[in-house]
Formats: C-alpha cells, structure tokens, sequence
C-alpha cells in the first residue's frame, strides 16, 4: 500500500479509557521491538502524540495486546501497555481495568472465545501481574452487544453493562497487600498507605498535603505539589520495592479525604496527571485499604468488612467495588468498539536491527 508497516487495529473504549486493541500475533515478539512500533503509532516523542493516534492525557494513551491464554484456566492473555508519549516510554509494569472492560468483547469478537447465549464469562490473564480476572459480557443470540441501559461516571450516555471480577487481587504486583510490612509509612513527614491489590498505591490523606480531596484535576498543576508528590511517590516506590519507579508509573500515588455521600473522596494521578475519573485497579486497591486494619483509609471510614460496597467519588461522580469474602471485588464497567481497520507505524521508528533481532 505504500511505505508504512500495517497493523490489524482495533480503538475501543474500556471503562473511562480509549486505545488501541492488538491480537498479539500481529506485533513483533520481541518488546523492543514491540515498543518501538507502539510509540510509533501512539506518536511517541511529542506531549499531544500529534504524529500518531495518542493524545494529550493518559487515558487515551492505552495499548491492549491480546492473544491465546499462556496459563491453565485462562480463556486469554492480556498484556497491557501505558503509552508515556511526551517521555516516548513503554511500561508494561501495571495492569488497566477500565481497559480489561473491552478486552472480553475484543476476545469474542477476534474468535478467541466463543459466545453463549445472555451473558458469556471470560476468564482473562493479565500477563502485567499474572492475575486471573472475570468479564460477564452481554451476548444475546451468542453476539457481543454494546447498546443497554448501565451508566458509569465518566462516560456520557449509557451502555451494555460488563462486570470485572479481581479475585485474589493482593499482591499483583509485590506479591504482599502491604509490601513494606506495615498499614503506614512516614516519609518526609506524612503518613501514607502503600497497598498492592490489583495495583500498587500510595494512599496520602488529601489534607496532609493542603487539600480536600474535591479539586477539580487542572487545580493540581502546581509545579511545587506535582514535585512533592513525586518525590513521595518515589520513596514509596523504593520501600515497596521498585528501586527505578521514578521511570515507572508504579506506584500511582492518591488523595484520599472524608466523605458524607460516598465512602471516600479520592484524586487518582497516573502518575503525574490527576485523572479525571478513577481508574478500576486503582478502585481495589483503595476500597482494600478500606477494609485493612491500621491504613490511614481505615481510620477515616471506620470499621468496615466484606461483604460490603465501597462508593469512592472522583471528579466525574463515583464509582462502586463491592468487596465479597473470597476475596473477591467486583466493578461494573461499560466498553464500545469504536473503530477498526489498520494502523501505521514508520518504518524509521523500528530500526531493522530490532526487527531482525
């Protein structure tokens, strides 16, 4: 067709989260090279990814990769990729579950997993952290649709519902739920909570830091609290064990306050960028730390267990886990198949020594 390699493309959207969608058959097995053909088609090096099909925030600079499951019990694999344009870095380091909420009817879809009547359950693989998770996705007539009547914050209209289940989400990472030993570490001064289930966090109560926990995401652009917050988020990162988080956006740090019409308030960064709404994995992790004797998330709200919703409020509205005993949590998500077609990536950008590597 002309200069450019073509890729088998697909951009949803997951949850509050948009990207591009690959059968991991059609991107190069090698990560080097893979990464370099994601940056070129993110457009990687520039702060808008203006040379490619990234954009200015971090919740549209996703890559799911999808493929056949590698591990018993797991219908899929699901590599997830967060796409830093402005830094031109591919880190694989975390999972994404409002991504993960397309990931079942991309499996459908691609043949990977066959439909049944209703409802169909995938069991997915997160190749990230080397968790299983649940998608019920609605498939009546054996045919993935999009169109129903589930809402999320954070996503205008309405849309088949998709529910996630994280179970045994502790340790996705670190392989503890409190990877430093203790439910509070003081660094530079303030307490914060470093918890891994279903992503690595840093909890710090929002006024320890000058806030309330209810700023609109543009009031964070303070350049003095951004590097604040990054040196905490550093040294969190080294005691739960990631030495080189500084080039990592593990662990997210957030903000967490009182609230009298949710559980909390939360103000999730990804890390740098206050998310306008909330991320899934995020959500489990902090309604976690609700439930975990001695974090600062437990202090706030009070003596809490399983079973038991937990309502975090963020900039667009709210967001539901519902803890279960197991553990298990569960979050209801919304996904849209948007466009598909191919995508291209510059020849330049994948230096041949990679590709024949």
């Amino acid at each position: 067709m002309n200069d450019q390699i073509a890729i088998p493309c697909v951009v949803m959207r997951g949850g509050t989260s948009r990207g591009p969608f690959f059968l991991a058959s059609d991107l190069p097995a090698d990560p080097r090279a893979r990464d370099a053909v994601l940056l070129s088609v993110m457009g990687g090096g520039h702060d808008l990814g203006i040379d490619g099909i990234g954009g200015g925030n971090a919740v549209i600079n996703k890559v799911a990769i999808i493929g056949p499951a590698s591990v018993p019990g797991a219908d899929v694999d699901y590599l997830f990729a967060q796409v830093r344009v402005r830094e031109g870095i591919v880190d694989t380091s975390p999972n994404c579950g409002n991504m993960l909420a397309a990931v079942g009817p991309f499996a459908i879809e691609t043949g990977l997993v066959a439909a049944v009547a209703d409802r169909t359950q995938v069991r997915i693989h997160n190749v990230n952290t080397g968790k299983l998770i649940d998608a019920t996705v609605s498939t009546p007539g054996g045919r993935v649709t999009y169109e129903g009547d589930a809402r999320i914050d954070g996503v205008p209209g309405t849309a088949a519902p998709i529910e996630l289940s994280f179970p045994n989400a502790a340790g996705a990472r670190t392989g503890r739920l409190l990877p430093t030993g203790q439910p509070v570490d003081r660094i530079e001064g303030i307490d914060v909570t470093c918890i891994d289930a279903a992503m690595p966090v840093m909890l710090v109560r929002a006024a320890d830091l000058g806030w309330t926990g209810r700023e609109a995401p543009s009031e964070f652009a303070d350049s003095g609290f951004r590097a604040r917050l990054e040196n905490l988020r550093i040294e969190a990162g080294r005691r739960m064990g990631f030495p080189n988080s500084a080039s990592m956006v593990i662990p997210k740090p957030v903000l967490i306050a009182p609230a009298t019409d949710a559980t909390l308030h939360t103000r999730y960064f990804m890390p740098h960028d206050c998310h306008s709404a909330l991320a899934v994995t995020g959500a489990v992790a902090i309604a976690t730390a609700c439930v975990t004797s001695g974090t600062i998330a437990a202090e706030i709200v009070g003596p809490l267990a399983p079973p038991v919703p937990i309502t975090l409020a963020h900039p667009s509205g709210q967001l539901v886990v519902r803890l279960e005993p197991g553990p298990v949590a569960r979050v209801q998500r919304t996904a849209r198949r948007i466009f598909q077609g191919h995508v291209f990536a510059r020849r330049a950008h994948v230096p041949h020594s990679i590709l024949a590597a």
